[in-house]
């Protein structure tokens, strides 16, 4: 059992850097690619109640995302591959304690593009998913598999040019979590924004 948790996401990444090298090796260009977003929706993980009897939640599907990897272009510029690794935070402060929702997604997305747009989709992995709390919030830990999921994605193209392409997006992200030791599974169904400059 331990055995197959620690090949599973070896696998996975072994899949994900052999089709990076496919791409690269029919690739008319590789550049450098950076972007930022935020998702939002899906199930709530934790609810925060301040003092003044208010409550915010934080859901499976929450985060301020913030990475960079690679954009790969066919010969003809109209598809293009991207891999990215980043870092997903949503966070809850409170004078007396906060909580924290973090995991380190890998996308694999293929866009068809367009003048103006792009859209396509892909597969992502997350990594390390967790809640933990710190001051009166620290007996909070909850941790979560690694977990598979899709991404469909359309974006506006607001600068295309040789050697600099700027990406304005929107994007539906599904995956579900199993919380470690539980039967529990919530589901991440939401919607997002992203950013990405390749260069």
């Amino acid at each position: 059992m331990v055995k197959y948790a620690l090949q599973k996401p070896f696998r996975m990444l072994l899949l994900v850097f052999g089709f990076a090298s496919a791409a690269a090796s029919q690739a008319a260009e590789v550049r450098p690619m950076v972007k930022v977003g935020f998702d939002f929706g899906g199930e709530t993980l934790a609810t925060v109640v301040y003092t003044d009897g208010t409550t915010r939640d934080i859901r499976s599907n929450d985060g301020l995302f913030f990475g960079g990897g690679a954009s790969i272009f066919n010969e003809a510029k109209t598809i293009e591959t991207e891999i990215a690794l980043t870092y997903k935070i949503a966070r809850i402060s409170a004078n007396n304690g906060d909580l924290e929702w973090t995991r380190m997604p890998l996308d694999v997305l293929v866009f068809y593009r367009m003048p103006r747009i792009r859209v396509g989709g892909g597969v992502t992995y997350h990594m390390n998913p967790e809640v933990t709390g710190s001051g009166l919030a620290r007996n909070v830990n909850l941790q979560f598999d690694n977990a598979f999921g899709l991404i469909l994605q359309a974006d506006w193209l607001i600068m295309d040019r040789k050697t600099l392409t700027m990406a304005l997006g929107l994007r539906y992200t599904n995956i579900e979590y199993k919380l470690q030791g539980t039967s529990a599974s919530p589901n991440t169904s939401g919607m997002g924004l992203t950013y990405s400059v390749s260069f």
